[in-house]
C-alpha cells in the first residue's frame, strides 16, 4: 500500500462519547481503505509523529492483511471511566449485557476510587474486577492502595492490576512487597518501550495487555506474545468499530487467551460508524458494515481533515 492510496481514500471523523474518557468527549479518527477493506489510524492526538508510526504500521496492515482465526467469538470486559456518578456507571454496567468482568479506571484519589469500585460491585456483583492505573502509583503508593481496593472493596473478584506503577523495576519491587496474591499486568511498560521484544518481564508481571494498533498491528503483537509467554489480555486504545475490528482480529489469532479482552470500548460512544454488538458477554469476530450516513454526519471540518493529512504524511516518513 502507498501512500496515496492513503491519502485517496481518507476520511477523518468525530466521534461523540457518553462520558468524559482520558479528558476526552468527543474522538477523533481517522480511516481509509485497502484491498481487504477500512482501515483506523487514531493516535491520540497528543502523540507526536514517533508514537503514532506504529499505529499507521498497524492500520496498514488491517488495510492489506489477512489472519487466520482460532476463534469466532471473544469473551470481552466492560469499562468503567474515571466517574463517581452512581447513574452513570449503573447505566454503563446495563450496556454490557452478559458481560462478568469490569475494568475500572482508578489513580487520582484512593477515596473515590473506593466508592467508585463499590458501586460497580452493587450493580454488578458477581463480576470480576480489574483496575488500571496507568501507571500513576509510586510503589509506597502502589501497596497501600492496592491493599486497601483489596481488604475494603474487591477481594478475591480483584483479577489484576493494570500498570500499577511506571517501570519495570518498580513493578518488580511491588510484587515482592505487597504481600497479597494479586496479579499485575502491564501495558504501557510494553507498548512505550523501543524494545518490547528485549524486556525481561519474568519477575514484573503476570498479564500482559496487547493493543493492536500503539504495537504495530497484528503479527508484532503475536511476535511479542510468543517471546514473554505470559497470558494475554487484548485491549483498545478506544478505537472505533473499525479500529475494534483488528483488535477483534488479533484475539481471534491468538493460539491461547485465557482472560475477556478490552474490546467493548464501543460502549463508551454514544454513536459509532459501524457496530460490534456484544451476547453474552462475547463479541463475534466479523468486520461490521460501516453506517454511510453517520460517516457522513460525523466528518470533520475541511481543516481537520488536512491536519490528518499532513500527520499521515510525516508519520509516513517516520515509519519508513
Amino acid at each position: 500500500m502507498q501512500l496515496e492510496d492513503v491519502l485517496t481514500s481518507l476520511q477523518v471523523i468525530e466521534l461523540p462519547l457518553r462520558s468524559k474518557f482520558r479528558g476526552l468527549t468527543k474522538r477523533e479518527v481517522a480511516l481509509f481503505k485497502g484491498n481487504i477493506g477500512w482501515a483506523e489510524f487514531s493516535p491520540f492526538i497528543e502523540y507526536g509523529d514517533q508514537e503514532s508510526k506504529n499505529w499507521l504500521k498497524s492500520a496498514v496492515e488491517a488495510a492489506t492483511v489477512k489472519f487466520s482465526k482460532n476463534r469466532d467469538k471473544v469473551l470481552v470486559n466492560g469499562t468503567i471511566p474515571d466517574t463517581d456518578d452512581e447513574r452513570e456507571i449503573a447505566k454503563l454496567i446495563e450496556l454490557y449485557r452478559g458481560v462478568t468482568v469490569f475494568k475500572v479506571k482508578v489513580g487520582n484519589n484512593l477515596q473515590s476510587e473506593l466508592i467508585r469500585l463499590a458501586r460497580v460491585r452493587k450493580y454488578a456483583p458477581n463480576a470480576k474486577l480489574r483496575i488500571d492505573v496507568n501507571g500513576a502509583w509510586s510503589v509506597q503508593d502502589a501497596v497501600l492502595n492496592i491493599r486497601a481496593i483489596y481488604g475494603e472493596v474487591a477481594g478475591t473478584f480483584l483479577e489484576y492490576v493494570e500498570q500499577p506503577v511506571a517501570t519495570i523495576n518498580e513493578s518488580i519491587e511491588l510484587k515482592a512487597k505487597l504481600g497479597i496474591d494479586v496479579k499485575i499486568a502491564v501495558d504501557e511498560v510494553l507498548r512505550k518501550s523501543n524494545a518490547p521484544l528485549e524486556l525481561d518481564l519474568s519477575e514484573a508481571a503476570d498479564v500482559l495487555v496487547l493493543k493492536v494498533a500503539p504495537l504495530g498491528g497484528i503479527a508484532k503483537a503475536l511476535e511479542i506474545s510468543e517471546r514473554h509467554r505470559l497470558p494475554v489480555v487484548v485491549s483498545s486504545a478506544l478505537e472505533s468499530a473499525v479500529g475494534i475490528t483488528h483488535g477483534l482480529r488479533l484475539a481471534a489469532a491468538l493460539p491461547d487467551l485465557q482472560y475477556a479482552s478490552g474490546l467493548a470500548t464501543g460502549k463508551l460512544f454514544s454513536e459509532d460508524v459501524a457496530q460490534h454488538e456484544i451476547k453474552d458477554g462475547y463479541l463475534r469476530v466479523v468486520t461490521p458494515e460501516i453506517d454511510e450516513e453517520r460517516l457522513a454526519r460525523f466528518k470533520v471540518s475541511k481543516e481537520r481533515l488536512e491536519w490528518w493529512r499532513e500527520r499521515i504524511k510525516r508519520v509516513w516518513e517516520v515509519a519508513r
